[in-house]
């Protein structure tokens, strides 16, 4: 490790090399092709080829193939070790200054005790999928939590296919309304406990870390928004979206969330993401 730790330190150095494992690991645990990943960061075939073989080589990231394409995703084992070396092996028996950064109270933390959580979903558009999400978390346990929604690119009105199916489900769509991420990040903000992206655009979007740390996770799903057809095709396509959400909420309000430390917190909720947790018969 130690003579490996130089070689890992030059790689990411390199700006667009950096672009490439923050994208991935925002997106961890998912696999990202390589077609995302350019059209994400804008770079040409032959010039990721290179960087991702560069990240490979160092064994940061790994390489699968699925059908005829190459998916790409953190190998999250190597980066630990690289932390513990540069946070721990480097102290020299001081973990007063070299403790894990995640032990480390860090400015507007609370802890996971029996209060209200605030949590945040994000997508590009802000018109369908959060809008989903942040509707049923509301509905399902608005008394344990603070929902709110927002997109990177906010469309100026909510899809007319999602407001349907939320009136047709019982939704207050009254109160909604297409919000931009800026509301949630300067010092007037709510304090965010738990923040999901649930589309992949928005999750590869390079967007400034949150105050105060909150559990995050990606919960990415098709956008019913792009499906073709007829009326009732479309419609379909947002009820898809609308219960797979669902599911994957009501998984979330099941976790008892003051009684886990914050790794298991966050396994659980990416397990959630990866549809790695089935609910309860």
């Amino acid at each position: 490790m130690e003579s490996l730790v130089p070689n890992r330190l030059a790689v990411l150095g390199h700006p667009q090399r950096l672009g490439i494992f923050r994208l991935l690991m925002r997106r961890y645990p998912d696999r990202v092709s390589a077609g995302e990943i350019a059209l994400a960061l804008d770079l040409k075939p032959s010039t990721l080829s290179a960087y991702l073989s560069s990240l490979m080589q160092i064994s940061l990231i790994d390489q699968e193939r699925e059908g005829t394409s190459l998916r790409y995703a953190i190998d999250l084992g190597e980066v630990q070790r690289t932390f513990d070396y540069l946070l721990l092996d480097c102290c020299r028996g001081r973990p007063d200054i070299c403790a894990p950064l995640s032990s480390l109270p860090q400015p507007g933390d609370r802890p996971m005790t029996d209060r209200k959580y605030t949590v945040l979903f994000i997508c590009t558009g802000n018109s369908a999928r959060s809008i989903f999400a942040e509707s049923i978390l509301r509905k399902e346990a608005g008394d344990r939590f603070e929902v709110f929604s927002a997109g990177t690119k906010p469309y100026s009105e909510l899809n007319p296919f999602a407001l349907e199916v939320l009136e047709a489900k019982g939704h207050d769509t009254s109160i909604l309304r297409a919000k931009n991420v800026a509301e949630f990040q300067g010092p007037e903000a709510p304090k965010l406990d738990f923040v999901f992206t649930v589309c992949d655009q928005a999750a590869n979007e390079d967007c400034p870390s949150w105050h105060g740390q909150p559990v995050s996770a990606h919960w990415g799903m098709p956008d019913p928004v792009k499906i073709e057809g007829t009326d009732a095709e479309k419609s379909l396509a947002f009820q898809h979206a609308y219960g797979a959400l669902k599911n994957r909420i009501l998984l979330f309000t099941a976790l008892p969330l003051a009684s886990l430390d914050r790794l298991s917190l966050q396994r659980a909720v990416d397990d959630i993401g990866r549809g790695k947790v089935d609910l309860p018969a």
